[in-house]
């Protein structure tokens, strides 16, 4: 399927005469049609001691949206059966080369316009700025816009799926740590960036969080930080732990979402959500990364972890339940991903109706 190439043109004609700038990213918790994921850890990535749970903790994950809409999983030709195993016949696999899990990071971003036509933005991953070989994980937006039988669009800018938080009604919230780094958009300024976004996704309004580069691998994804739960209302992360290099750049979010405003031009609602105090021991790592904001919202449900902290997973379960009224909230123990550094949202893509 050729790709549609546009960055410095205004308007990129699509197939149906409609023009680029029309271009409208829904939120998460619009209708999906289905969730895409990847069946990729590897031993050379994440080594021989989080492989296996870490495949066990993906499929659980898997398995459990299977149950409220259809999830395609790419899966590399010689793991088919092990995957096919652990992920049940639910799952729908599908042949393809790939580096590693995080499918929020290597998919395309779904968009479609007012004439119906549906795309997916291929973003150009290139390993989080260089720090992860990424041949194949590379070819992952192609591949899934073609599946998915919508057309590809292309652009200049680099970066990922995880980056970007929108509410459906023409608001962003975007980490400059991660889409302003050299490592990815060298050359381009802020306004260049923020047009291109607005043009591909149909804002009309980036909130900017300054975010931290640098100290993880995605140089601080918006979505381990703050969240849509509608639009008018975020939920925000609080790291209490002053040793942590979150501690002041997660306080310093919530002053910016506290003073903004939407497209609409009203004033954000924030809703704090703290990480657990405490983790299980048996797969704790440096990278571990435990806060409940990385949640994923699928059709009738919302799918979020937990980590034995008691009252921090209760509290956790009990706000997402009084924001996604009407949704089942699922709370899963994710434990060996979250060792590697993401969550639920990090390994799916929603691909919407």
């Amino acid at each position: 399927m050729p790709a549609v190439t546009a960055f410095t043109a205004a308007r990129a004609a699509s197939p149906g005469g409609a023009t680029g700038d029309t271009w409208h990213m829904p939120d998460e918790g619009e209708p999906h049609l289905a969730t895409w994921m990847s069946f990729g850890p590897s031993e050379e990535v994440w080594g021989r001691r989080l492989l296996k749970p870490a495949r066990e903790h993906l499929a659980g994950i898997a398995r459990g949206i299977a149950a409220f809409e259809p999830v395609h999983m790419l899966v590399r030709e010689e793991e088919q059966d092990i995957a096919a195993r652990l992920c049940g016949d639910r799952v729908q696999l599908e042949v393809q080369p790939v580096d590693d899990l995080w499918m929020r990071d290597t998919g395309p971003v779904f968009v479609r316009n007012a004439a119906g036509e549906r795309a997916g933005v291929d973003f150009n991953f290139n390993g989080w700025g260089g720090k992860q070989s990424h041949g194949h994980d590379a070819e992952v937006a192609e591949y899934v816009s073609d599946a998915a039988e919508v057309q590809r669009l292309r652009t200049r800018l680099v970066l990922e799926g995880g980056a970007i938080e929108v509410d459906g009604a023409g608001t962003a919230i975007i980490t400059e740590s991660c889409v302003l780094n050299a490592n990815r958009n060298r050359g381009l300024s802020k306004e260049t960036c923020e047009a291109e976004l607005k043009r591909l996704l149909g804002l009309r309004k980036i909130i900017w969080l300054p975010g931290i580069a640098g100290r993880d691998i995605t140089d601080g994804h918006t979505d381990f930080y703050a969240r849509f739960a509608s639009p008018g209302v975020v939920v925000a992360g609080l790291d209490d732990d002053p040793d942590s290099y979150d501690h002041a750049v997660t306080r310093r979010h919530l002053e910016i979402l506290r003073q903004a405003t939407d497209a609409r031009g009203q004033r954000l609602r924030v809703e704090v959500l703290k990480g657990p105090a405490t983790v299980r021991k048996t797969f704790e790592t440096r990278e571990f990364a435990a806060g409940y904001i990385n949640f994923y919202v699928c059709n009738g449900a919302v799918f979020a972890p937990q980590f034995g902290d008691a009252r921090a997973d209760g509290n956790a379960r009990s706000l997402l339940r009084e924001l996604f009224a009407g949704r089942e909230v699922v709370q899963l123990d994710i434990d060996a991903i979250a060792a590697g550094g993401g969550g639920i949202h990090c390994t799916t893509q929603q691909q919407p109706r």
